[in-house]
C-alpha cells in the first residue's frame, strides 16, 4: 500500500509544481486528510465498497467546494479507483516530499523544564546555521527528562537527559 502511495503522492505533486499550486494543495490535502480522520461517518462513506464510485465522486463535489481543480480532480481518481483509504499515507509522502522541497526541518527540543525563549530560538538559529534548512522549531516539556534536553532534528536524535545517561550507566553496571 505504501508504493501505492507513493506514486500517487510523487503524481500529485508534480502536477501541483506545474500549475504553482504547491502550497495551496498541500494545504487542502492536509485539511482534507484532517477532515476524514475526524469524522468516522466520513470514513465509512469514503472507504466502503458499498458505495459506488460516482456517488462517492459527487459527494466529494459537494464536501470541498472551492478546492485547487487539481486536487479536485485528485480526489475523483481515488474514488474512482477505491483508493481513498490511501489518502493518509499520501498525505505524509506529500509532506515529506513538500518540506524537503521548502528546505524546512522540524526540530523538537523537549526539556524537564520550560526553556526560555532566547535559548529555544539560539538553538534553532545554530541548527539553520549548520543545515541551511529553514528550521520549524517546537519546544516541549517532559518531566522525564530529569535534566538535559532531547533534541530530534528531522528523522535524528540527540539525546542529552538525565535519564539517558542513567540508563547508559545502568547498562554498562549490568553488563560488568
Amino acid at each position: 500500500m505504501q508504493d501505492l502511495a507513493d506514486v500517487y503522492a510523487r503524481s500529485l505533486f508534480e502536477v501541483a509544481q506545474e500549475h504553482d499550486s504547491l502550497d495551496e494543495i498541500h494545504e487542502q490535502l492536509g485539511e482534507f486528510a484532517d477532515a476524514v480522520s475526524e469524522n468516522r461517518d466520513l470514513q465509512m462513506f469514503l472507504f466502503s465498497p458499498y458505495f459506488s464510485a460516482q456517488e462517492k465522486k459527487e459527494s466529494l463535489g459537494k464536501l470541498i467546494e472551492g478546492a485547487d481543480d487539481e486536487f479536485f480532480r485528485f480526489l475523483e481518481l481515488l474514488a474512482e479507483r477505491h483508493r481513498l483509504p490511501v489518502v493518509f499515507r499520501v498525505r505524509s509522502t506529500f509532506d515529506d516530499m513538500w518540506a524537503e522541497e521548502r528546505k524546512r526541518l522540524e526540530v523538537e527540543i523537549t526539556s524537564a523544564v520550560a526553556l526560555d525563549d532566547e535559548t529555544v530560538r539560539s538553538i534553532g538559529e545554530r541548527i539553520e546555521e549548520q543545515t541551511g534548512r529553514d528550521v520549524q522549531l517546537e519546544a516541549r516539556v517532559d518531566p522525564d527528562v530529569l535534566g538535559g534536553i532531547v533534541l530530534r532534528v528531522g528523522n535524528m536524535v540527540l539525546d542529552t537527559s538525565l535519564r539517558a545517561r542513567l540508563e547508559r550507566l545502568r547498562r554498562q553496571v549490568t553488563s560488568a
